[in-house]
């Protein structure tokens, strides 16, 4: 087959505390997802929740990259890794990469 679809890098973010550090890591993270050759689908709350209460008060970051490898390359880079430390106690943060559909 050797079909290549793009992931997904998929976080919640339960933000409590938007500080300047936070504001800098967003910036910087966003400047080296574009790097990595993902760009942003989603950034930011729902506009209205329809059911449900898990997305009540969080923010959603979907993130396109070519593959799986290429969102890992991203996440464990040294570069990402010196940067993460800024958003400690910053909220709450769920992360995932999810296959997209063929």
């Amino acid at each position: 087959r050797g079909v290549v679809m793009s992931a997904y890098l998929v976080s919640v973010c339960e933000i409590t505390d938007m500080n300047e550090n936070l504001k800098t890591y967003a910036q910087q993270s966003a400047e080296l997802i574009s790097k990595f050759g993902g760009e942003y689908i989603v950034r930011g709350p729902a506009i209205e929740n329809l059911e449900g209460a898990l997305l009540q008060g969080k923010s959603v970051i979907v993130t396109r990259f070519k593959d799986g490898a290429s969102v890992n390359a991203f996440f464990k880079s040294e570069e990402y890794q010196a940067l993460k430390p800024m958003r400690e106690g910053t909220g709450i943060y769920d992360i995932g990469i999810f296959n997209g559909v063929e």
